[in-house]
């Protein structure tokens, strides 16, 4: 993944059970979290 790339400490990607589709969360830089989710 690319924020991983860059340093940036990234859950694990999980999969949502009703939709199948994958996400994961992180931190900006101030700390607050934030949630990539995949559309199809």
């Amino acid at each position: 993944m690319r924020l991983e790339a860059a340093g940036v400490p990234v859950e694990p990607i999980r999969i949502d059970p009703y939709t199948d589709q994958r996400f994961t969360f992180f931190r900006d830089p101030d700390g607050l979290p934030l949630e990539l989710y995949e559309t199809p």
